[in-house]
């Protein structure tokens, strides 16, 4: 019988960082939830359950102003919430892992990999959102709500997966430009799979093909699914990222 344990680490932020650690075999796995998301959520769980299931080490946590961390959410940027998660890799984790990260933590996902690349065995992405702050910039804002940002400091947006709308601080967006990747090569050679629904309306599809070609990685694969939204939380959207992760921790040499 695995164990689970929940415990916290003081982050360089300062604030303490929960998590829950399933012991067992390595590569491990370690989850990197979304922007505004938590670590009680759908796939969190259920790739707790495949650990379980199959024996591997799991990690999975909330970053700062989310969930069960400390911290306020506003004070939040790509800088915090990436030391964040690179304190949990380095203090819970252990051996080698299969790092999952959806929505805005499949680029958080890929910052730690850059960071960590010995102890990588492979990478899979959930609608990585990777540079959304540059695209938001560039091509989503409008000049009345980049008038609004500059005024308040930040902007609400109405998400169409949560009632409450979705706070975006000036300070986030321009941090952001401090990790952008899609415009150079990604010196990342594990093997990586990125799941993308093609109905995504928060990230579209072609960001992940974006990803592939810019990775260096010559193992990639990118699988669009037809109906997927953003979330990719249905029954059978689960067991394809169980799947998948499973054959990834199963394959050797990477």
């Amino acid at each position: 019988m695995q164990k689970h344990h929940r415990g916290s680490i003081t982050s360089p932020t300062g604030n303490q960082i929960a998590y829950v650690k399933t012991d067992g075999k390595t590569p491990g796995v370690i989850f990197f939830g979304g922007y505004m998301s938590d670590m009680s959520g759908t796939k969190a769980i259920a790739l707790e359950v495949l650990g379980s299931e199959i024996g591997h080490s799991y990690v999975r946590f909330d970053y700062s102003g989310h969930g069960a961390s400390d911290g306020l959410f506003e004070n939040g940027t790509i800088s915090t919430w990436t030391s964040d998660a690179l304190a949990i890799f380095d203090q819970v984790t252990a051996g080698p892992q299969v790092l999952v990260g959806s929505s805005m933590g499949g680029w958080i996902m890929l910052l730690i990999a850059l960071a960590r690349q010995e102890r990588v065995h492979g990478l899979v992405g959930i609608a990585p959102a990777v540079d959304f702050t540059k695209s938001m910039l560039d091509e989503e804002l409008t000049e009345e709500q980049l008038g609004t940002m500059k005024r308040n400091g930040f902007i609400q947006i109405k998400s169409p997966y949560e009632d409450a709308p979705y706070k975006f601080t000036r300070a986030l967006l321009e941090d952001g430009a401090q990790h952008t990747l899609l415009d150079q090569p990604i010196n990342l050679h594990c093997p990586v799979r990125l799941l993308h629904g093609v109905k995504d309306e928060s990230v579209p599809w072609q960001t992940s093909e974006r990803l592939s070609t810019v990775l260096c990685s010559k193992n990639v694969e990118v699988l669009l699914i037809k109906n997927g939204d953003h979330r990719l939380s249905t029954t059978q959207d689960i067991l394809r990222l169980q799947e998948t992760v499973k054959k990834l921790i199963e394959l050797s040499g990477s």
